[in-house]
């Protein structure tokens, strides 16, 4: 990945409420703090600690790891969600050569109850955007881990990075953004020899295999995600075109084998630069969302768009939030077919925050919520949402004298009616 892709797109700061949803609109300003409380869950996080990531498992188990730093160097760790707290922490790997990156983050994933896989960034010799994708497994529960391997066996000083972990009849299913095409090419030649998104999978034995191309050319540093349907893995990824049209796609895993990637809405926003926003995806036997940012038009949104068949097809996109927004979303499926969407928004004191917004089965919208209260979120941060029983929690980073420390929350979902 080359520096001047690895920018953000600059949204106005518009009036928080002015809000659309749909095609009407929603002339209500998100609660003040006092309005709406979330409730503080301490987390057991370093200072200087960043980059959380929420992964829900197997019996609704509720993981949160994160990175902080470690003398010159830097650990993974990670904490479960137990009675109502993070638990004290455990760590999965440490390194001084790791590559840390508020957008590109590691992730530990509870697949089954003894089946976990964990995930972190190495630099390679070349430095800058060249480093590798580490991966690990734990058959403990989280207790122990294995020897790190790689998912790609390219050599090149190139970007390997933005990994979705996930279950599969093999071990663990894997995808991530692979920059081996983009080798020695100058970048007005991207649009013929770009990043692409690829998968494999790791086996217990930590054997590497089904390795597959999903897509040729993908945009060069935003998220991707997966989510498991009643018929297979589902992933989601922004595509590129060699016209500069940054969309969102998704691709079935159907019978072993990876579908081309579809457009899930034709939403035509072309920018010369990736914006550094991926979707989101959850799902439930058939019924499954995506949540993403688009600024077509120079109008910033965040959308959702429904599919009732596995991700086969998608219904068309509904507006969660307009005009006031620069993405980085969370999604999260609530009771009678509803979501909870997140997104980092513009608070009244001129801070960023982190708000949130309930959309009902029939697609309409509640109050939007501020989460994160009067802290300063960095606006290059990617603030985390998930389900846990009756409840939703939420992690972010915020500022502090120290640079920044991890913060979390949790909401009933009765509370967002």
């Amino acid at each position: 990945m080359h520096s001047d892709l690895f920018r953000r797109v600059v949204i106005p700061a518009i009036a928080l409420g002015a809000l659309a949803i749909g095609g009407g609109s929603a002339e209500a300003a998100p609660p003040s703090n006092q309005d709406f409380r979330i409730a503080a869950l301490q987390v057991p996080a370093a200072a200087g600690s960043l980059a959380p990531n929420l992964s829900a498992g197997a019996g609704r188990t509720l993981v949160l790891s994160w990175v902080e730093p470690d003398g010159g160097a830097h650990r993974l760790r990670y904490s479960v969600l137990a009675d109502g707290a993070w638990s004290e922490p455990r760590t999965v790997a440490s390194g001084d050569d790791w590559f840390v990156n508020w957008a590109d983050f590691p992730s530990v994933v509870p697949l089954s109850d003894s089946l976990w896989a964990a995930h972190w960034m190495v630099r390679q010799p070349a430095g800058g955007y060249a480093y590798d994708v580490a991966l690990a497994l734990s058959q403990d529960g989280g207790s122990n881990w294995s020897v790190p391997v790689r998912p790609h066996d390219d050599r090149t000083a190139t970007e390997h990075g933005f990994v979705t972990l996930f279950p599969s009849a093999d071990g663990v299913g894997v995808i991530w953004l692979d920059g081996r095409n983009m080798a020695g090419q100058a970048h007005t030649e991207h649009a013929n020899h770009g990043m692409t998104l690829r998968a494999a999978t790791l086996g217990t034995d930590l054997r590497i295999g089904n390795e597959a191309v999903i897509d040729g050319l993908t945009c060069d540093c935003c998220q991707t995600d997966v989510a498991v349907t009643a018929t297979g893995a589902l992933a989601v990824y922004r595509n590129r075109t060699a016209e500069e049209t940054r969309d969102i796609y998704a691709a079935r895993l159907v019978n072993g084998a990876w579908e081309p990637g579809r457009p899930v809405a034709e939403d035509g926003w072309t920018i010369a630069g990736c914006p550094v926003n991926g979707p989101v995806i959850a799902a439930d036997g058939n019924r499954a969302v995506i949540a993403w940012f688009t600024a077509a038009d120079d109008e910033p949104r965040v959308r959702i768009a429904r599919s009732t068949d596995a991700g086969a097809t998608f219904s068309a996109p509904v507006d969660v939030v307009a005009d006031q927004t620069s993405g980085h979303v969370g999604l999260a499926l609530l009771p009678d077919n509803g979501v909870a969407v997140s997104w980092t928004c513009e608070l009244s004191n001129g801070n960023t925050g982190v708000c949130l917004r309930a959309i009902s089965g029939a697609d309409e919208p509640g109050p939007v919520h501020v989460l994160s209260g009067d802290g300063a979120v960095p606006p290059l941060s990617v603030p985390q949402l998930a389900r846990h029983h009756d409840v939703l929690v939420a992690a972010w980073t915020e500022k502090t004298d120290g640079g920044s420390a991890i913060a979390s929350g949790r909401l009933p979902i009765a509370a967002l009616h």
